[in-house]
């Protein structure tokens, strides 16, 4: 038997998905029997899969160890860590072009993991089913801003936000050729294929097409480049780069999408530069946000043309 107590990271959740965190051990089906057979207690008392954990309730568990996950290890050392912005609740980081968002030691999650942990602002050890995670994610092969949550209640409040559409993501490229229209928005839609790592523009009624639309202003144009800022409306896999290459000009260094060969750029030549929390309504733990523009300072590939 385990005791388990409730901390503020865990408060708000339902018990039965508490409790998938913690016993990664478990399938779902023996899960729900043992919430059935009345081997999880409340306070002692007896709870449904649906109720709602609190802080400082504490969970009797009548569950065979073999079941229960062990505490993350932390590796990574945070060392080298690009922050940009950073208060109580979350962190912005910029991630360079080459490193994968998720993955190993060398992840740019593992990087802040480790950086918050050697602040002391997280240890695996004293959370049930906390750790920081990314809200938004970038391609390896594209550079920019990345946000992470150091509590649950800022993580959950970061995310509703993002899927409100109230967290305004620019980004900067370099597109092939100049570019005749100087502002324009682009709408398409896009299928995924996985096998391939690869996206491709399809009609509306294509099975698996998804609506993608993004606004664009010509910063610069010369020397058979053109310099853009990109507002994304729709959040999709590579959209930046397969909506431009569909019209002609792929991005700088984008040889996936179309793009010759480049000696000065081993990767597609796009970077997520700012980020505007263009928050509404309840902005819960995350209100001093509300209306501030995070950016990276320097001016993003003007030197390019």
């Amino acid at each position: 038997m385990k005791i388990i107590k409730i901390n503020e990271n865990d408060s708000g959740q339902r018990v039965d998905k508490f409790l998938s965190k913690i016993l990664t051990g478990m399938p779902k089906s023996l899960l729900y029997k043992q919430l059935r057979k009345k081997r999880v207690k409340r306070n002692k008392k007896a709870l449904a899969a649906q109720d709602v954990l609190s802080c400082g309730d504490e969970l009797y568990l009548y569950i065979n160890d073999e079941f229960f996950g062990e505490a993350k290890e932390i590796t990574a050392t945070g060392e080298g860590l690009l922050v940009v912005y950073e208060d109580e609740n979350i962190v912005v980081c910029e991630k360079p072009a080459g490193q994968p968002s998720h993955g190993g030691e060398d992840s740019l999650l593992s990087q802040i993991q480790g950086y918050l942990y050697a602040k002391g602002v997280y240890d695996p050890k004293a959370e049930n089913s906390f750790a920081p995670a990314l809200s938004n994610r970038l391609d390896r092969n594209t550079r920019g801003l990345c946000l992470a949550a150091k509590n649950a209640a800022a993580q959950k409040k970061l995310n509703e936000k993002i899927k409100n559409h109230e967290v305004t993501k620019r980004y900067r490229c370099v597109l092939c050729g100049e570019i005749e229209k100087k502002s324009g928005r682009l709408r398409h839609y896009l299928v995924s294929d996985e096998t391939e790592n690869r996206v491709r523009v399809a009609k509306k009624e294509s099975a698996g097409a998804k609506e993608a639309i993004l606004e664009y202003r010509v910063l610069a144009a010369k020397n058979g480049k053109s310099l853009l800022e990109v507002t994304l409306l729709t959040g999709r896999k590579h959209q930046i780069r397969v909506q431009f290459s569909h019209v002609g000009h792929p991005l700088l260094g984008d040889t996936k999408y179309g793009a010759p060969r480049d000696k000065d750029f081993r990767y597609q030549a796009l970077c997520a530069y700012s980020l505007t929390f263009d928050f509404k309504g309840d902005n819960g733990v995350l209100e001093n946000l509300k209306g501030k523009t995070v950016s990276i300072a320097e001016n993003v590939f003007e030197d390019v043309l």
